[in-house]
């Protein structure tokens, strides 16, 4: 066994011993099964993400983002998915957070008719964090967490009746590098997927649900079809009927807008739907689009729903589901209540009360809401406008919806403010990444790692280009610097320089200018930061 690495079951290997609490999860049986998905999928997943790259590449050169030529039949092709299970018909309100107990039972308990447990973007993945996350799910489930308030004293418990749960694994680009099989890194997405549907599956059904999943980050109909033969594969090794699981797809890339109807194809037995995700869906946007000086977007803020590509793509989603009778669930809005000015309270109300007013009367399902707060706003807003538990009987068939519709570059200025505000929430948010905080409240906003790829990708393309903003300054490296030296003493001022000097202010001060200023983008920040949290070591071969 090489130092380091302590081996387990035949071929699984951990970074660092087993506690006890971690073997509640990690057992010889789920060990077995996670190594069976691993053997079974990792190569195909590695394979869609060279395919990802490759795709890029042709972009780069030219090539340009299409309707596929060779799926039409696909599109054209009168067909639907299995309809709904009973528990996921009504999902007017959909409320998402990190896999933290305090938070699973303040969003069971709020009302929400589902609540999305994430793993991913508001997860900041610490072995801590992700081997709790499954406990806590195991324990919700059983109506056996609790959570009692170091701070205050308060205990949490869990009310009879609660949201339905979903659960979203990491993406496929992400690896649990505490774990390996066979020497090679498990895929995150099939260590949090496998574990949840090996404790839970069974039980989940047995108490009239079943293991439901959020999707993230797929950008083609070819990575639905695997995580698809991931499902078949899961159910048969554990004996659970097939089209069990369901799992909704998050529309939250730019190449994944041009294949819906694909996507929910490869997925028929098994979908639930399909979501927009708005904040990856922007920063997609800038990824996908990073070689082309004409895509330069304007100041994150004025990125709005109301912008006509981001219209041209919900509408999309909701006339694609419709027609394939499925769901078409709204995005997050990311205000949240601001408990010690009413003035600033009212206004950002007002604003989610106006999102969420357009999305039902676009035929939106349902929608997203972060803080439950804003549950029952949500909720009165659809439901004052929904007749029936849904709307899958507004086809939308008014909806046209072209390339140029989807690449239409958003319109607005790029202004110092801006550029301040994406340097101000990059460092904040990498800061409290770091410290295993991946969900954060930031000048009233709710701010996870998609929002703060926003923040850095724009960053990268406007010094990539060389934009000049709306004072004529131009956007180089140099100008990059002495704003985030600004900005960092602004935050130390507003916190305080002995929380600054205690936290990890300094290292995600030089990961965003890392991030912000290379010669290529990274693909996902969380790729990069991953190397610093922890001290993550990876899994040698045994």
């Amino acid at each position: 066994m090489s130092r380091g690495s302590q081996l387990e079951s035949e071929g699984v290997g951990f970074s660092q011993p087993l506690r006890p609490h971690d073997r509640e999860i990690l057992t010889p049986e789920a060990q077995a099964f996670l190594a069976g998905l691993a053997r079974r999928f990792t190569s195909d997943i590695h394979a869609a993400l060279a395919a990802r790259a490759a795709r890029r590449t042709r972009w780069a050169s030219g090539e340009p983002l299409d309707f596929a030529p060779e799926t039409d039949a696909i599109r054209t092709a009168d067909w639907k998915v299995a309809p709904a299970p009973t528990d996921l018909r009504r999902r007017v309100v959909e409320i998402t957070g990190p896999v933290e107990a305090k938070m699973i039972i303040n969003a069971l308990n709020s009302g929400a008719d589902t609540f999305m447990a994430d793993f991913e973007d508001s997860c900041s993945p610490t072995w801590e964090n992700v081997i709790q996350g499954q406990r806590h799910l195991r324990a919700a489930i059983r109506r056996e967490l609790q959570h009692r308030d170091p701070a205050t004293g308060k205990e949490y418990r869990l009310n009879e009746r609660v949201a339905t749960l979903i659960v979203r694994p990491r993406g496929l680009h992400l690896s649990e590098r505490h774990v390996s099989v066979d020497g090679g890194a498990i895929p995150a997405s099939l260590f949090d997927f496998g574990l949840h549907l090996f404790h839970n599956g069974h039980e989940l059904i047995r108490r009239g649900t079943g293991p439901y999943f959020y999707l993230p980050k797929l950008e083609s109909h070819r990575e639905a079809r695997i995580w698809n033969q991931v499902f078949v594969h899961a159910q048969d090794a554990l004996g659970i009927p097939r089209g069990t699981i369901r799992a909704t797809v998050l529309i939250e890339t730019l190449p994944a807008a041009f294949e819906m109807d694909e996507i929910l194809h490869e997925l028929r037995e098994h979908s639930s739907g399909l979501n927009c995700g708005r904040w990856d869906y922007i920063f997609s946007f800038i990824k996908t689009r990073r070689y082309d000086p004409q895509a330069l977007l304007p100041d994150r803020s004025q990125v709005t729903m109301e912008q006509p590509c981001m219209r041209a793509y919900t509408q999309l989603a909701v006339r694609t589901c419709h027609r394939r009778g499925t769901h078409a669930i709204g995005g997050m809005a990311a205000q949240i209540p601001i408990k010690n000015d009413p003035e600033a309270n009212a206004k950002a109300i007002e604003k989610v009360r106006a999102d969420k007013l357009r999305e039902v009367q676009d035929g939106h399902d349902g929608t997203w809401v972060a803080h439950p707060g804003l549950v029952a706003l949500a909720r009165e807003v659809f439901e004052s406008r929904m007749s029936g538990p849904n709307q899958l009987d507004r086809l939308r068939e008014d909806v046209s919806v072209t390339a140029a519709d989807l690449l239409q570059v958003p319109s607005g200025t790029r202004t110092e403010a801006g550029l301040r505000l994406n340097v101000r929430v990059g460092v904040q948010y990498l800061e409290a990444w770091l410290r295993g905080l991946g969900c954060v409240p930031l000048y009233h906003l709710m701010e996870d790692a998609a929002t703060a790829e926003i923040s850095r990708s724009q960053v990268w393309q406007w010094i990539r280009h060389q934009a000049v903003l709306d004072d004529g300054q131009r956007v180089t490296r140099s100008l990059l610097e002495r704003l985030l030296t600004e900005e960092m003493q602004g935050i130390e001022k507003q916190i305080g320089a002995d929380r600054v000097r205690e936290g990890r202010y300094r290292e995600a001060a030089e990961l965003f200018i890392q991030l912000s200023a290379s010669e290529a983008l990274e693909e996902f920040l969380t790729l990069v930061a991953y190397e610093h949290l922890e001290g993550v070591v990876a899994p040698e071969e045994s």
